[in-house]
């Protein structure tokens, strides 16, 4: 629970692949309505796609690496650039950053912000609390920190963590190591702080919520369940319970009571697989052998470069159905490296030394592939104004 995600994975999700590299059938099915729910088979289709529409659609993106957090709208997208998730955050306040699931930072709809925090936010507090005392603060301690910047951010308003640190520090609050981030991540728990604004050099500011969101409005526990089973299931479909429950960092008997309230909008498509039913499948369980026509599998994205920590290799337990054997796709020390997706697996890693990307494939790659990354890879330079 830090700006990093060293949260290990286990197990396999069912997706039928039976935990290998292939995607064939029907592991590709599968792969191909994850890939279409996460909005990476869409880019290009004949509609508008802005920022808040990739985040509505994802519910929560991991934004840890402030350049991949935007990189995730840009390859869901077309035509926008990094200045409009900025203006999304500075002007529109659509869109805030803060520690909800899993207690890592995500980047949520601030109009979702307020009931993901009811669900995430008391499952924090015991790690927050372990946390601060290695950290060598008390409770009576961290609760003063808490205080300084609440009044810091009253007085001054947005503030950037260094500002913060020098009121921190000159109340004699202890910010070395990670202390300052703790105290940050306690105030994010209580409700009072969330990371707004874009300033100077790029860096979000933290605010108040108060003043950034408003009062917080009533929380029906059970309403937010089912808003969050229904969510997941629009970006990460098909799942399992257990996944949806990793994902958002709660017991899988809170999934399963949301799952419940979503009724006949599921489908089970078998291997402890649901996802949300579209408008030519029948409620209920789907034949192991169905149809031809209802057997094809939607197409797999373009060529395409995903950033670091994209939410593609965080909705599931298992990752295997993108990384395959390519578990160096995530660092030992929690770092997720971007990668290169093709035919709807990862092919390389990928890095922007200087400004220019340069590409780490796996084992060698087809000149048209390379001609598309190429392409996208100008698109990326193009997105970031570099």
């Amino acid at each position: 629970m830090t700006d990093g995600d060293s949260q290990s994975d286990g197990g396999q999700a069912g997706d039928g692949s039976g935990g290998g590299s292939s995607v064939s059938s029907p592991g590709r099915r599968v792969a191909a309505r994850r890939l279409r729910a996460q909005g990476l088979t869409d880019r290009g289709a004949p509609r508008v796609v802005d920022v808040v529409d990739v985040v509505e659609r994802l519910l929560a993106v991991q934004a840890q690496d402030g350049r991949g957090m935007r990189l995730a709208i840009r390859s869901r997208t077309d035509g926008l650039h990094a200045s409009d998730v900025d203006d999304a955050l500075s002007v529109d306040r659509s869109i805030v950053v803060t520690w909800l699931n899993r207690g890592t930072l995500h980047l949520v709809r601030s109009q979702d912000y307020w009931w993901l925090h009811a669900l995430t936010a008391p499952r924090m507090a015991a790690q927050i609390r372990r946390r601060l005392a290695q950290e060598g603060l008390t409770a009576a301690e961290a609760d003063r920190g808490v205080t300084v910047v609440e009044r810091a951010l009253a007085g001054e308003g947005p503030l950037v963590r260094a500002r913060l640190k020098e009121h921190l520090d000159a109340a004699g609050v202890r910010t070395e190591r990670q202390a300052l981030v703790y105290v940050m991540v306690l105030a994010s728990s209580r409700g009072l702080v969330v990371r707004g604004p874009v300033v100077d050099g790029g860096e979000q500011a933290f605010v108040l919520v108060r003043d950034w969101l408003g009062g917080p409005p009533a929380v029906d526990r059970d309403t937010a369940l089912a808003e969050l089973a229904r969510r997941y299931l629009v970006g990460h479909g098909p799942a399992t319970p257990a996944d949806a429950a990793r994902w958002a960092g709660l017991p899988v008997g809170d999934i399963r009571r949301g799952l419940t309230a979503a009724g006949d909008h599921l489908i089970d498509l078998g291997n402890g697989l649901i996802d949300l039913r579209e408008r030519s499948e029948p409620a209920g369980r789907l034949r192991a052998a169905p149809e031809p026509a209802a057997a094809a599998a939607p197409a797999l994205p373009a060529p395409r470069l995903l950033g670091s920590f994209d939410p593609v290799l965080h909705g599931w337990i298992s990752r295997d159905w993108i990384v395959g054997g390519h578990q160096s796709v995530v660092t030992t020390n929690g770092i997720f490296r971007p990668i290169a997706l093709v035919d709807g697996k990862a092919v390389a890693t990928w890095a922007m030394p200087g400004g220019t990307v340069e590409l780490t494939p796996f084992a060698p790659l087809s000149d048209e592939v390379t001609a598309s990354l190429r392409a996208d890879a100008a698109d990326v330079r193009r997105f970031l104004g570099s």
